[in-house]
């Protein structure tokens, strides 16, 4: 059985399109390798633009590299970890069972981690009492009673990649309050053996890739496919509650900013949330993973050819 193959990064470091071209050339050689994508938001249909799911990364030289885990929910609904382990458990005993090559793909951290040790959650209900004690509260406030009730759990998830809206941490102190009340063990799904690779970018590209990549994003229709969403009768707080993109661009069709304030809002934020992603992977190290990391600007033929040395001796 071939072993799985991780690839994260941040944003903008190119890590999709380099799980691609990696897939392709397994391919060439009769190795059928299959993505799962790792994205905390590219499961929504109909969000694309500002997900970034670029969808055209998965041809490479003409050949379709299959992949899963995007485009499967509606737009509006609430998507979480616990769905996410048992979707990717799903494909990935389908890839292995058919002799395919899984590598496994993304930028959420807690998703990645999550199927790789085999954290065992579980669907977590709506608090109703909980929810109304909370409304009104601010973010701030939201964030240290979270950290309160994390320092109780022991838990790391919630984030602050993961928490950027007083709806998604009140969510979050929810499934805390939850796990406290409802504790159990946390490795009933099994862990996966995989070889992790980073995507290394300097931070100084890395900002000047996010800036050139949310420009381009706008001119490609990111409002236009933001006001669709909303004209579908999708509520303007469940898109906020997605974050970045989704959050600025529809308090901006909402007029709530003008068009300079989302987009200087956006950038910087985009920026914050690319350096808590290499924040989460450098704790993913000090946690035990050993992360092989590959520098974004090499060829690409060079960095598959680095992951296949180090995956397979060759």
């Amino acid at each position: 059985m071939e072993k799985l193959i991780t690839i994260l990064g941040p944003t903008a470091s190119g890590k999709t399109s380099l799980a691609a071209s990696l897939a392709a050339n397994l391919h060439h050689e009769g190795k059928e390798a299959e993505i799962l994508s790792a994205d905390s938001r590219q499961v929504y249909r109909g969000m694309d633009i500002g997900t970034g799911k670029d969808l055209a990364d998965y041809t490479v030289d003409g050949y379709q590299v299959p992949y899963h885990l995007i485009d499967i929910c509606e737009a509006g609904t609430k998507y979480n970890l616990f769905q996410y382990q048992q979707d990717f458990f799903d494909a990935y005993n389908n890839i292995i069972g058919g002799g395919g090559v899984p590598i496994l793909c993304g930028g959420t951290g807690l998703y990645i981690e999550a199927v790789l040790k085999g954290y065992h959650l579980s669907p977590v209900p709506q608090n109703q009492a909980l929810r109304e004690s909370l409304e009104g509260k601010s973010l701030e406030e939201l964030t240290t009673m979270l950290a309160a009730l994390k320092e109780q759990t022991g838990s790391t998830m919630h984030n602050k990649t993961d928490v950027d809206s007083c709806q998604r941490a009140i969510r979050a102190i929810e499934i805390e309050t939850y796990n406290l009340q409802h504790p159990m063990p946390l490795r009933e799904l099994p862990a996966i053996d995989s070889v992790v690779f980073g995507v290394q970018i300097d931070r100084n590209l890395r900002r000047e890739k996010i800036t050139q990549r949310l420009r381009a994003r706008i001119n490609d229709g990111l409002v236009e496919e933001i006001q669709g969403l909303l004209q579908r009768g999708i509520k303007p707080e469940d898109l906020i509650y997605y974050g970045l993109e989704y959050k600025y661009v529809t308090e901006y069709v909402l007029g709530r900013t003008t068009r300079e304030e989302m987009f200087e809002g956006l950038q910087i934020a985009i920026h914050q949330f690319a350096k808590r992603q290499m924040t989460w992977f450098r704790g993913m190290e000090r946690r035990g993973f050993n992360i092989h990391w590959i520098e974004a600007t090499l060829p690409m033929e060079e960095k598959v050819h680095a992951i296949k040395e180090i995956a397979y001796g060759r």
